[in-house]
């Protein structure tokens, strides 16, 4: 009796402390670098934000975070790889609406969906630009339309991938005008834009945090922004909604995330991190700000209904296109 006894009270302690070691790994959390997967080539909107919250966790959690970029594929190669990490806090993800809602929409292959990630905090968004080459003959979006109709098939538009956000307004933006534009997909945001300022394509739709330079610059020219109101950094420039398109009123967003089985300590750790940095670090709000990105923040939750609120936005609209990407 005395032997059964030791017995089981040696088993539930053996059962107790293996219950309690996931418990202090996340207590010490973290305990080594992390990585953090961005799906879109450096230099891309996208990859802009991810580093300045990667330089930012990397001063307040006490161990770096590391951006490594995994483009390919309409964003799905680095989304996938980061869907299917082991979910201890090591491997996060960052993202935007791209590559987290729309391309598992386009693409059936994709091998993961938004319900695969655990939301960890909303960070910023910004209006999305249409901008041509300055050589192109059109300046404002009324002209453009007026332009391809005269020229169809001749006017062509770059995004930094098949289905990502900038490819979905451009498609969404032909249909809506009923003209014959061409879609030109590059591997990333970055060589989409560079090819518009170097005059190898006409137009494209992207973010302001990435444009803004360029059109300041005088080395692309704004025809509107996407956003339901001006931009304050672009006060000249109409809204897609001022210009007769109501329906492309839409703007880009980015966040933070892990697998879906990320144990909710890290997630609230993570998010209590990046809520302080947005409300008062130099590094976080004062670089967003230069960008003319606008933070986000707040819960977890918060930023699950914001991704809930785009998959219910986005499924009708690419049903209706009739867009479906092999």
């Amino acid at each position: 009796m005395v032997r059964r006894l030791a017995l089981t009270m040696l088993l539930a302690l053996g059962a107790y402390l293996a219950l309690g070691e996931p418990m202090r790994a996340q207590d010490k959390y973290p305990s080594r670098p992390i990585k953090i997967i961005v799906p879109t080539p450096a230099g891309g909107p996208v990859d802009v934000v991810a580093r300045l919250v990667a330089q930012y966790l990397s001063t307040v959690i006490g161990q770096s975070a590391v951006v490594e970029n995994r483009p390919g594929a309409g964003n799905t190669i680095g989304s996938r790889e980061a869907a299917r990490a082991d979910p201890d806090g090591y491997t996060l993800y960052y993202s935007s609406v791209s590559g987290l809602v729309l391309a598992p929409m386009l693409q059936q292959n994709a091998g993961y969906v938004a319900t695969d990630f655990a939301p960890i905090a909303a960070i910023a968004t910004s209006s999305i630009v249409l901008v041509v080459n300055p050589a192109f003959p059109a300046r404002s979006v009324k002209e453009l339309v007026d332009y391809a109709k005269a020229n169809p098939g001749k006017v062509n538009f770059s995004s930094g991938g098949i289905g990502v956000l900038p490819h979905l307004i451009g498609e969404l933006f032909k249909s809506r005008a009923a003209i014959d534009i061409v879609h030109v997909p590059y591997k990333g945001g970055g060589p989409s834009i560079q090819d518009v300022v170097a005059g190898n394509i006409h137009m494209t739709f992207e973010g302001t945090s990435v444009l803004l330079p360029l059109i300041e610059a005088g080395r692309l020219r704004a025809l509107a922004v996407t956003s339901a109101q001006r931009n304050a950094a672009l006060p000249e420039v109409p809204t897609m909604i001022e210009s007769g398109f109501p329906g492309l009123a839409t703007s880009s967003w980015t966040g933070l995330l892990g697998p879906a089985a990320l144990p909710a300590p890290i997630v609230e750790k993570l998010n209590a991190a990046i809520n302080a940095g947005l409300k008062s670090s130099p590094e976080l709000k004062d670089g967003l700000g230069k960008l003319r990105a606008e933070t986000l923040g707040g819960t977890p939750q918060d930023f699950a209904n914001l991704i809930k609120t785009e998959v219910a936005r986005w499924e009708p609209i690419v049903k209706g296109l009739n867009l479906k990407l092999d």
